[in-house]
């Protein structure tokens, strides 16, 4: 998995967000930065948070405490501007099924600010991102599931937001409309929109996302890129052409190394350093007469980031329960 190049610019800001519902609290003191250009997974156990804070991002809920901006508004405060830099699909959406493609593209541009003028190219434009230009004059009512979701997805960005927040978006969908999903996503996301999608389906979410940004009882157990817990820390896998005896050894004294597992003539290990420090390591283990054979980073399964980082964080029961 790579990651895409990002400005740096956080997009989303959440600060100490806490949201009650009668009886519990869903959001514990929530905290995180989105960056433009990126797509984040949102994942976690059913009663995560995970919708609550989507919905309070897109401004549709109010919190006991805390905020939220997008491109710099506060969504609380100046809903109507912020909505405008918002595209949001909810899990379960609804169409006006006796409207046309074109005529549901049209109201959802005008709703978000979208001027007359700009109307007709915009319906146009987004048809064509979405491959529903020859759908444009068909009713809603008509369209298959995989159709539905494009023109819902549609609707979202007609009014080419800052921020897309999709809420299970391959529900329903067959392999062949999942796999067209995710290259609609990488599309959006190269075109330099900012996106948050949640999901069960970590494989697939691993195809296209950036971060991972997992919730827990409406607590942020981590909020990482997905190719490794941290910008300095990853795993390595290193290969001999031959077996040495007490080789793992030498390995575990090396600087930076930890987590070592030993299996034959191969080791998996974490180091902390950047690339320079694993020329580093490499040069030092060769220096040493290990007949390296292959020096490499491991590419950990999103599942398997995910499973690490729940397991970890159990060691601390949580406290209240979400939804």
């Amino acid at each position: 998995m790579q990651i895409a190049k990002t400005t740096g610019e956080s997009v989303i800001r959440v600060d100490h967000l806490v949201f009650d519902y009668p009886g519990h609290r869903a959001l514990f003191d929530v905290d995180c930065r989105i960056d433009r250009g990126t797509i984040t997974a949102l994942v976690g156990p059913n009663g995560a948070g995970k919708t609550t804070l989507m919905r309070c991002i897109a401004g549709l809920e109010t919190p006991f405490s805390g905020t939220v901006t997008v491109a710099g508004l506060d969504v609380v405060a100046e809903p109507r501007r912020a909505h405008r830099h918002i595209g949001y699909l909810q899990d379960f959406f609804g169409l006006y099924d006796d409207l046309t493609v074109r005529h549901c593209l049209a109201f959802h541009a005008a709703a978000n600010g979208t001027a007359p003028a700009a109307l007709r190219p915009a319906v146009t434009r987004t048809a064509e991102r979405l491959a529903l230009q020859d759908r444009l004059d068909q009713r809603a009512g008509t369209l298959s599931r995989g159709l539905r979701q494009r023109l819902a997805i549609a609707q979202a960005i007609i009014h080419e937001p800052d921020v897309i927040l999709l809420d299970e978006p391959s529900a329903g969908l067959d392999p062949e409309a999942r796999e067209t999903l995710s290259h609609l996503l990488r599309g959006l996301r190269d075109a330099g929109l900012t996106l948050i999608v949640s999901s069960h389906i970590l494989t697939e979410l691993q195809d296209y996302s950036t971060h991972m940004l997992i919730l827990r009882d409406g607590r942020v157990v981590e909020h990482c890129p997905i190719h490794g817990e941290t910008a300095a820390t990853r795993r390595l896998r290193l290969v001999l052409s031959h077996p040495v005896d007490d080789w793992g050894g030498r390995l575990a004294s090396a600087p930076g190394v930890g987590d070592l597992a030993v299996d034959g003539c191969e080791a998996g290990f974490t180091f902390t350093g950047d690339l320079s420090a694993q020329h580093d390591l490499l040069r030092t283990l060769l220096g040493a007469g290990l007949p390296v054979a292959a020096l490499a980073e491991e590419q950990r399964s999103m599942q398997e980031v995910y499973r690490d980082h729940l397991r970890r964080d159990r060691s601390g029961p949580p406290q209240g329960r979400a939804s």
